[in-house]
């Protein structure tokens, strides 16, 4: 029989169930620690994960993933336009995994109902808008009616905004807006609709309505925008940014108005901070998590192998060799690794999907941004999780088994014939 399948069938053996009591307990507290520490690294990996998409959803959903706006504008409300541009529209929409090249316009006002009055930043949309973000966090009242061959004076905004002001789906809004040349512009809207993002401190801020009313409020003309939002369908973020990057700079013209490229990391470093240090948090929980796995892992196989002495000493007299050996009790290691994995993974993706399916777990929203722990099951990060653990402990375990060199047979068949 080859020798590979000479230490398969031995350690398969071996793994049985009648075995001695304490191994037994041992291999079970073993098991039983590979599966909880699989667990908790899946849900805190999946619960991170989730974090990150739902808030970078949330902000690309209010200001895309890339924004391209003059160079000359500043961080205000009052933006210096530019002019719409079909050679850079068409340069973009050819990026790959490009979901959406959409103009908008923006500009910052004073909303008041009777008695109280809030900042706002009035957006607005033009007829290609995607309106699948708003569309989906609608409570109440429909979306703007923008784009068509009459222009309307619809807005939609939040209902934490709508609470604050006292108003309801079918009001009039009145709005001020500053003018340098003269006094505050005063202009009528109506309220079509509210949402609810759960992101409060864009939810208090933002109005959307047709692009056109934007740009008589600024004075522009309809060739004149703040910039285009760019949104990709998927891939890294980082390439495709880099991609816009070089879009805008091979359409730039000596004598025309001066692109940048405005990443959404750029535009909230605050909050992708604070998700970059969740990354830091995952790594400890990881650390630890395989820690206490390997801990209790070595513990197991140092009880087999003292209480295998026997059959260590017998296989050597035989002309059986230590690598060999070493290798039987690495293969039954790693049945008791994998054995752990499997109800890790059982119990891990189990609770998210509950929560998935429940959302049993809340949170608060005010600190959060979400009202629910959210999860997301990435089948990326759950191989390279398995495999990591596989390997890594098993190529780790190898190092106890050093000591099967230091047995001797003779002296252990003297120790049987003693007993």
């Amino acid at each position: 029989m080859p020798k590979l399948n000479t230490e398969f069938f031995i350690a398969r053996r071996i793994s049985g169930r009648g075995g001695r009591s304490r191994s037994n307990i041992m291999v079970g507290i073993a098991t039983a620690t590979v599966a909880i520490g699989t667990a908790v690294m899946i849900v805190a990996l999946a619960v991170i994960s989730g974090f990150k998409k739902e808030l970078t959803a949330k902000v690309t959903g209010f200001g895309a993933q890339v924004q391209v706006v003059n160079l000359d504008g500043n961080t205000s409300f009052e933006t210096t336009p530019i002019s719409l541009n079909p050679e850079l529209e068409e340069a973009l929409r050819a990026i790959p995994n490009v979901a959406a090249v959409q103009p908008y316009a923006i500009k910052g006002g004073i909303v008041r109902s009777n008695d109280r009055m809030q900042g706002i930043v009035l957006k607005g949309a033009g007829a290609d808008y995607d309106w699948s973000f708003f569309e989906g966090a609608l409570t109440e009242g429909e979306l703007p009616q923008v784009g068509g061959e009459n222009r309307t004076k619809d807005v939609i905004l939040s209902v934490p905004l709508a609470s604050v002001l006292g108003v309801g789906v079918g009001d009039r809004l009145e709005m001020l807006f500053i003018r340098h040349d003269g006094p505050p512009r005063r202009d009528l809207f109506k309220l079509t609709g509210l949402y609810d993002t759960g992101f409060e401190e864009l939810d208090m801020v933002t109005v959307v309505t047709d692009i056109r009313n934007v740009q008589r409020l600024n004075g522009w003309d309809g060739g004149q925008v703040t910039g285009y939002e760019v949104n990709s369908s998927g891939g890294n973020h980082e390439r495709f940014y880099e991609d816009v990057y070089d879009a805008v700079f091979a359409v730039q013209k000596p004598e025309g108005e001066v692109l940048m490229a405005l990443d959404i990391t750029e535009r909230y470093p605050n909050l992708f901070d604070w998700l970059k240090a969740h990354n830091v948090n995952a790594a400890v929980i990881i650390v630890i998590m395989l820690m206490v796995s390997l801990l209790n892992m070595i513990s197991a196989l140092l009880i087999i192998l003292l209480e295998r002495t026997g059959m260590i000493g017998t296989l050597k007299s035989l002309g059986m060799d230590n690598a060999s050996l070493r290798g039987i009790f690495v293969i039954r290691s790693g049945y008791i690794l994998g054995k752990g994995l499997l109800w890790g993974n059982v119990a891990g993706i189990g609770i998210c999907l509950l929560q998935r399916c429940t959302g049993w777990l809340k949170l608060d929203r005010a600190g959060y941004f979400l009202s629910e722990v959210p999860v997301d099951l990435g089948f990326w990060w759950w191989l390279y999780l398995n495999l990591g653990t596989f390997v890594l402990l098993v190529a780790l375990l190898a190092v106890p088994t050093t000591i099967i060199s230091r047995i001797s047979p003779d002296a252990t068949l003297r120790l049987q014939q003693d007993r």
